[in-house]
């Protein structure tokens, strides 16, 4: 099955999809926002990638900085989405936050506020059911649910060294934490 981008949300990220080389776009707060990506932030994306990819069951597949246009101000590109699999193969530009039973951003120094605030209250107003910040320079992940509409009701900081659980409505996943990169600076 193949989609077209007509088939997708409208995105303003579309655009700029090869202008920034080395950079993730995102708009938030109604600005073009630049994020620098440093080896750790994509060794992390990728670990991850790799202990989940086994844990998400039949039907369901990742996306990666593919746009989701959340609100009017904010369209961002999440480092992992999990959504229904029909829609990862129409691959389209651009997802509806409605498709999301689970956001992973990985935290770079330059996305702290956006990946901890912004995203927290707008990923919760969409009812994006799961949220998870894993934190290599503070080396601990937050686990994020029950969405309302001024952020998520239950969060937890789980230190790196542990094994992290998130039971959601498609399953539970697993990630060993000890086993991440972490800043060498940290």
């Amino acid at each position: 099955m193949s989609g077209t981008d007509s088939d997708c949300p409208r995105s303003r990220l579309a655009s700029l999809e090869d202008a920034y080389p080395g950079h993730q776009v995102e708009i938030v707060g109604g600005e073009q926002v630049l994020s620098g990506r440093r080896p750790t932030c994509g060794h992390t994306v990728h670990s991850l990638w790799r202990t989940l990819r086994s844990q998400v069951p039949a039907g369901w597949g990742f996306i990666s900085d593919v746009a989701i246009p959340v609100d009017d101000a904010n369209e961002f590109c999440p480092d992992l989405a999990v959504i229904p699999a029909a829609e990862v193969a129409k691959n389209l530009s651009a997802y509806s936050p409605e498709l999301i039973e689970l956001a992973v951003e990985v935290v770079s120094p330059s996305s702290v506020r956006n990946d901890y605030e912004v995203k927290d209250r707008a990923y919760a107003r969409r009812g994006i059911p799961h949220y998870l910040i894993f934190d290599p320079y503070e080396q601990h992940c937050v686990t994020l649910w029950n969405p309302g509409p001024d952020g998520y009701l239950g969060r937890d900081t789980i230190p790196y060294g542990k094994t992290i659980t998130v039971e959601t409505g498609i399953g539970t996943f697993s990630v060993d934490t000890s086993k991440l990169p972490v800043d060498p600076r940290s």
